[in-house]
């Protein structure tokens, strides 16, 4: 990589300050990593099965047809915590993890902007905001598998871990009682409108994902950008699960209902074995996703109050010095940009200057040796790197 040219600008405030050497322990070893990731799994694993134990009163309200999905769930609990923990062992993850818990947990973030968290959460991870600014049909398609998942996962997990019991002092209804760890939280007909959301509470997620799973394996079908780099495993396979589970789902209460349990056996034995093939492929596959998308969150927080932090610090110098502006880098910035570390070249705005800085000690754990170059706009490397190609490579060339 060719050193980028001296700037004539001055050395932003923030890069002064940073250290060359990387103040964070040194990388682990892969045999580290994996030791780590092992014994995370373990302690998780063990953890949600002394929940199940507990939260069932010693398994008094397990259901034992319901145990492959729980033993499911515990591989599942395994799977995560090893993946994450791998995850955010590398350098870049770890400090992007670190820095957006500090800043979940900063009191000066949540006195300088307390509703800025419970935004991020309901735009960012609930409402995924970010999608529609892609394709408005994508982002509805996502909201449906999202909202319909979420709400499976609400009643799914509880009720096969034995957290949740339906009793009837009839035996059969149609009045019923749901428990919550033995306490009764409410009672309700089954012949009414409460009831009926209760008992198809799955129905109604299945109805939610099977339009939006649809779609986009449609779309991985049509779009060719989407099937220049699609992979069959990664990409098909997540949706022909969502598919088959919801579809088998519904297929269960419409025998149940119209043909008085007529091959109601067989569907469940597949619905079971989609089920659990989808909860032990979550760790390892797409749908990882969904564990990572929180982490996200505390990342955007760390952006956004690293972009406050850095533009109340610029008012109060330009206050002091009595300037109209403020300099950040190496350009003058005004306005809401006083926290965005500006291009050494052409004074554009790159990104709030801690997370620049942020990303150069990422880049300098990993020894890439151009770090540097972040202090660039995208455009600014691209010409960088063309003069540089025809000053010492391609001399002459117009």
């Amino acid at each position: 990589m060719t050193e980028p040219p001296q700037a004539p600008a001055e050395t932003p405030q923030a890069f002064a300050e940073t250290p060359t050497a990387s103040a964070d322990p040194p990388p682990q070893t892969p045999a580290q990593v994996r030791r780590r990731a092992t014994l995370a799994g373990v302690v998780v694993s063990a953890l949600l099965i002394v929940a199940i134990v507990l939260g069932s009163r010693l398994l008094r309200d397990f259901d034992s047809a319901l145990l492959p999905y729980a033993v499911a769930t515990v591989f599942l609990a395994f799977g995560v915590a090893y993946r994450y923990t791998v995850w955010i062992s590398a350098p870049g993850a770890r400090r992007l993890f670190k820095q957006g818990w500090r800043a979940f947990f900063s009191v000066e973030n949540f006195r300088r902007a307390p509703t800025a968290l419970p935004k991020m959460i309901a735009t960012y991870l609930g409402f995924q905001k970010f999608l529609g600014a892609r394709s408005h049909a994508r982002w509805a398609a996502h909201q449906l598998i999202f909202w319909g998942c979420v709400l499976a996962a609400l009643i799914t997990f509880p009720l096969t871990w034995g957290w949740f019991t339906f009793t009837s002092s009839t035996g059969s209804g149609p009045g019923y009682e749901m428990r919550i760890w033995g306490f009764k939280v409410l009672g309700f007909d089954s012949l009414n409108v409460v009831g009926w959301l209760m008992f198809h509470g799955l129905d109604i997620a299945a109805v939610l994902v099977i339009p939006g799973a649809c779609y986009f394996l449609w779309r991985r079908m049509k779009d060719r950008a989407a099937i220049t780099g699609q992979r069959f495993a990664y990409d098909l396979v997540p949706l022909i699960a969502l598919i088959v589970i919801s579809v088998t789902g519904l297929l269960l209460t419409f025998s149940s209902i119209f043909l008085h349990g007529g091959g109601y056996e067989f569907l469940a034995i597949l619905h079971m074995v989609s089920v659990v093939f989808t909860l032990i492929y979550i760790p390892f596959g797409k749908f990882f996703h969904i564990v990572q998308r929180p982490a996200a969150v505390g990342m955007q927080l760390f952006k956004y109050t690293s972009r406050g932090k850095a533009g109340t610090a610029a008012g109060a110098a330009a206050t002091a010095a009595g300037t109209a502006g403020a300099v950040v880098g190496g350009g003058a910035a005004a306005g809401g940009e006083e926290g965005l570390l500006t291009c050494r070249r052409c004074g554009e705005p790159i990104d709030a200057a801690l997370y620049v800085e942020n990303l150069q000690g990422t880049m300098r754990d990993l020894r890439l040796d151009f770090d540097e170059w972040a202090e660039y706009c995208p455009r600014c490397k691209r010409v960088l790197r063309g003069n540089a190609y025809l000053t010492h490579i391609k001399k002459g060339f117009k």
